[in-house]
């Protein structure tokens, strides 16, 4: 298991962010957060580009940040 990255590698990512990788930082399953999007309740915003989603790593950084 890789560890969980820190709040400052975080916000040197890009402005959008894999799923995968949001979900590392949140330190819960891929398919769990996949779930709270679909039911429209993940604690990030996201962007849909047809079938791909992406997560705003501003919203991932407030969201670990405690905002």
């Amino acid at each position: 298991m890789k560890p969980a990255p820190t709040l400052a590698e975080i916000r040197e990512w890009p402005a959008v962010v894999t799923v995968e990788r949001a979900a590392d930082a949140l330190g819960c399953s891929r398919s769990g957060l996949y779930e709270a999007i679909r039911r429209g309740d993940a604690p990030v915003r996201t962007l849909s580009y047809g079938r791909r989603v992406v997560v705003v790593n501003a919203s991932l950084v407030r969201v670990l940040e405690g905002n």
